[in-house]
């Protein structure tokens, strides 16, 4: 247990936890990476450790639904490009093998004991606050995982988490580098701007020059290259109504259903930890414990004073309720023996000795085969439409790949033909703003030669089918549809070549102690976070170097994304005079020296990238 006060010593883990799960929450249904399927090919090996091509794909896949859960629902990771997004998959999967070969050489470990710990104070897997073995295994089942499963990967994340903590926290500054940075951060700048606008309503041009533009340019004005695909779509969820179950088959899941509902225990215990060597001297503690018990001290007082599982003993050495498969073998059995409030004889586990109080009890909740009945319908439905969906799939790609349209397999099928909107190879709405719709619709196979696509997946429940009905090439624009867009394009751009113009020679004139009819706009004492500045102003004026003296100040200039120009005149440098606080100076420390190892950090992980030998295939 003192590896458990290690682990849990540091403020990471409670935020790594969390991430996890969560991130592993928007993966639902998505395959465990532990149960991929056996497959000789592999995507990488990194110091002879194989990354397999499923490892890959499921990578891919998580990147995928991460953004869109991210951006959103009108955000469609098919967009994505797929190249890019195996490359970024692939060198996320070999850095965590480095970083988890590299915390295994430095002996980084994270016990079992603190591992317990951290899934029963998870929030995502308790009930009204408490662990919940029911909610637990839902989660993980959710993601595709069993329990030994989850508590790998975890013990992985936890692993390059120390790693990472372990470096980062070694970062460190002196006084004179927290002072320096204090002087530059809290520096001051007095400037005044003066703007010349870019007048577009000033500037003429003609329909001759917009014209000449245009047939100078006429590449930049051509319609898209475009398509008309037809469709046959095959959706899962229309095989339901196909299928018919049982009342004996929802009977017989219904009894399988509740008999998995595991009784609940409510545990405290006291631990007094051996070392291996000297079990002899925690045997006798524990029975001095028990003693004590037997004269009518309290459990909940014993245990904070004298259990050495932190993670408890302020709770009194409670555990909360945890069904079977949580505990230690040894620890459960005497747990389950117990009656509500009963203390156990010393029991022995591979963390030390322990009493054991029952604190109580709580059975499942039996809900009624109506309650789950369109629940267990549906299951049991599922079944037959995975194997009926399946077949259909075939179905469709075998007569896709022998017809010389899609009429035959929509008849075979009972599908409709449909079509979708022209679109380019940017893509489109509905079916067509999928990638793999995209890539076949323009591939040679169905643009250039006219043939069915093969069976495309647009999610786990839907596939289609595809051929070009209508190929649209690029044309050029005719110049009335363009000519409004060109004048604009053209006036900004001339607004902005004037406003250039007019602020150089501003800048010359005020270079050469001249002066000028335009107004400043004075700013004092801006700081580096000033409101009310526009950003790429604020940026120049902390670029520009200090004046030589006060009577001759610099001049700088921005052009702003509109085609304004603004000259900056900057007058004045102040720094603070004021000595630091040492809440300051720690504030700067902690800041300075977590940036300091982030960069440690980094260093590490390119050292491990040079120093490895890794083959992509």
């Amino acid at each position: 247990m003192l590896q458990n006060i290690r682990d849990n010593s540091q403020g990471w883990i409670a935020k790594t936890i969390i991430g996890i799960i969560v991130m592993l929450l928007a993966l639902t249904g998505f395959d465990a990476i532990f149960n991929a399927a056996s497959n000789s090919r592999n995507a990488a090996e990194v110091n002879g450790e194989e990354i397999s091509l499923d490892e890959l794909n499921q990578a891919m896949n998580m990147q995928r639904r991460q953004l869109a859960q991210q951006l959103g629902g009108n955000f469609d990771p098919s967009m994505l490009d797929d190249k890019l997004v195996r490359e970024s998959s692939l060198r996320a999967l070999i850095d965590r093998a480095l970083l988890l070969q590299g915390a295994r050489d430095a002996d980084f470990a994270f016990s079992e004991a603190a591992l317990d710990q951290m899934i029963l104070q998870t929030p995502e897997f308790a009930v009204d606050g408490v662990f919940n073995a029911a909610r637990f295994d839902q989660v993980i089942q959710q993601m595709g995982y069993t329990r030994l499963q989850f508590r790998e990967l975890l013990k992985q994340e936890m692993l390059i988490g120390q790693l990472r903590a372990g470096i980062s926290g070694s970062g460190f500054v002196t006084d004179e580098q927290i002072e320096a940075f204090a002087r530059l951060e809290q520096q001051t700048r007095d400037f005044a701007t003066m703007t010349v606008p870019a007048e577009t309503a000033a500037v003429d041009v003609s329909n001759d020059e917009a014209r000449e533009y245009f047939e100078k340019n006429t590449d930049r004005f051509r319609s898209p290259e475009q398509v008309v695909l037809e469709y046959l779509e095959l959706n899962k969820e229309s095989f339901f109504d196909q299928v018919e179950v049982s009342e004996e088959d929802i009977k017989d899941l219904y009894q399988q259903r509740i008999a998995n509902l595991a009784e609940q225990r409510r545990a405290a215990h006291i631990l007094i930890e051996t070392d291996g060597s000297d079990n002899a001297t925690a045997k006798e503690k524990i029975d001095e414990v028990a003693k004590r018990l037997a004269s009518g001290e309290d459990f909940s007082a014993l245990a904070k004073e004298l259990s050495q599982d932190p993670g408890s003993a302020n709770e009194g050495g409670d555990l909360g309720f945890a069904g079977p498969g949580v505990y230690d073998p040894a620890f459960e059995e005497a747990l389950y023996g117990l009656e509500e409030g009963q203390v156990s004889a010393p029991v022995r586990s591979d963390f030390g000795w322990h009493l054991i109080k029952l604190l109580g009890v709580q059975s499942p909740e039996i809900p009624t085969l109506e309650s789950l009945k369109p629940e267990l319908v549906r299951e049991l439905k599922a079944q037959q439409v995975e194997q009926r969906f399946v077949e259909a799939s075939k179905q469709l790609e075998d007569t896709a790949f022998e017809s010389s349209d899609l009429l035959q397999p929509a008849q075979e099928l009972g599908l409709s033909v449909q079509t979708t909107e022209a679109f380019g190879r940017e893509g489109g709405a509905g079916v067509a703003a999928n990638r793999q719709v995209i890539q076949a619709a323009f591939s040679d196979e169905v643009l250039v030669d006219g043939a069915n696509s093969g069976v495309i997946e647009l999610d786990p429940d839907t596939v289609v089918a595809v051929r070009v009905k209508e190929h649209l090439q690029p044309e050029v624009l005719p110049f009335d549809a363009v000519k409004d867009d060109i004048i604009a394009q053209l006036k900004s751009s001339k607004a902005a070549e004037q406003a250039l113009a007019k602020g150089e020679q501003l800048i010359a004139t005020l270079s050469d102690g001249g002066q000028v009819e335009q107004q400043w706009q004075p700013v004092e004492a801006a700081s580096r976070s000033q409101e009310g500045v526009e950003p790429a102003v604020l940026q120049q004026v902390f670029r520009m170097p200090k004046p030589e003296a006060s009577d001759k100040p610099s001049y700088g200039s921005v052009r702003l994304s509109d085609g304004d120009f603004v000259v900056v005149r900057l007058s004045g440098v102040s720094e603070p005079k004021a000595e630091l606080s040492e809440e300051d100076k720690q504030n700067y420390r902690r800041f300075l020296a977590s940036r300091s190892g982030q960069q440690d950090f980094a260093a590490y992980r390119q050292m491990l990238h040079e120093n490895a030998e890794i083959e992509t295939f």
